[in-house]
């Protein structure tokens, strides 16, 4: 059982927080059925029925739910039903006011959030009722300090004459939770775009692609891309990972580059980010840079993607 990473998420008083309030946004009092999705220990419906949710549900397939159970029993929450299975096994009738589901990974749809909320939004909530986050929003940076790009380059470092380029190529294909600071970010993450909207509230695809682009006011090496994710709880209430947001147990993702590049004043930086998530297959991510000059003409293009870093 992963209770250390269970308790990691305890500890997160930001996303703890961040949930409660939202939660005490669209609660009533003895009249709200709230499905919490992915419940882990129990936090989020304990909070749901401290806050006078009328009933809650509580779905959870992993071994934790063993842990859920006593959690409820120890805090005598009789209106908290547990339910040991994924929701999109669960085919009895539920009517529910609120759904709400903390499953966002580093990588903000790498726990399937797009497919669970649409299965729950179609059979479980109620007209007029509330999904719990609401939106989530993609971002991306240009990372301009070398610190992470000297540690995968481990391979080239080798030396004795021996070549390991197949395994530096395979690293470079990957994506990395670091944490960055705002100033190893171009222009300190000011510039960064916002390459993907998802809206949860409504039908939307797993799969996800998007661009940004950055015309560079003066000379600098980029060595690689720094990702991050903003999610709406309820209007006023958000989440983010960014590198300038309260710090949260989660962090960004860190998308390298075959090379760095040496971008000149007036050249234009362009990103291409593609995924998509399954519970089946797993996340794929897969990010082209390239950059033009002035007049448009593109210099250099790079093509990685993670199906690539990983042996068959």
């Amino acid at each position: 059982m992963r209770i250390e990473y269970h308790r990691t998420l305890i500890a997160d008083q930001v996303r703890n927080e961040a949930f409660f309030r939202a939660l005490k946004a669209v609660i009533e009092p003895g009249k709200s059925v709230v499905a919490d999705i992915g419940a882990g220990t129990g936090l989020l419906g304990l909070m749901a029925a401290k806050l006078g949710a009328k009933e809650v549900f509580l779905f959870e397939t992993a071994e934790v739910s063993r842990v859920a159970a006593a959690v409820l029993k120890a805090n005598k929450a009789k209106f908290c039903h547990l339910i040991p299975c994924h929701s999109t096994e669960f085919h009895d009738k539920l009517a529910a006011d609120i759904i709400v589901s903390e499953t966002l990974g580093n990588y903000a749809l790498e726990e399937n959030i797009i497919a669970t909320l649409a299965d729950a939004r179609r059979r479980f909530l109620k007209r007029g009722g509330h999904v719990l986050p609401s939106n989530i929003a993609q971002h991306v940076a240009p990372v301009i300090a070398p610190r992470i790009d000297e540690e995968l380059r481990a391979w080239q470092r080798v030396g004795h004459g021996l070549d390991l380029s197949a395994a530096q190529t395979m690293t470079l294909n990957n994506a990395y939770v670091r944490q960055l600071a705002p100033a190893e970010l171009l222009d300190a993450g000011r510039s960064a775009v916002a390459w993907d909207a998802v809206d949860l509230k409504r039908e939307t695809q797993a799969e996800r692609k998007g661009k940004a682009e950055w015309r560079f006011a003066a000379p600098a090496t980029i060595y690689g891309f720094a990702a991050w994710w903003t999610a709406e709880l309820v209007p006023g209430v958000s989440l983010s990972t960014g590198p300038g947001a309260p710090r949260t147990h989660w962090e960004q993702l860190y998308f390298p580059l075959l090379s760095p590049l040496e971008i000149k004043a007036r050249e234009i930086l362009l990103l291409d980010l593609r995924s998509n998530s399954s519970e089946h297959a797993g996340t794929h991510l897969a990010w082209t840079a390239s950059y033009k000059n002035a007049r448009g003409a593109i210099l250099a293009r790079q093509v990685l993607d993670l199906d690539k870093g990983f042996l068959p």
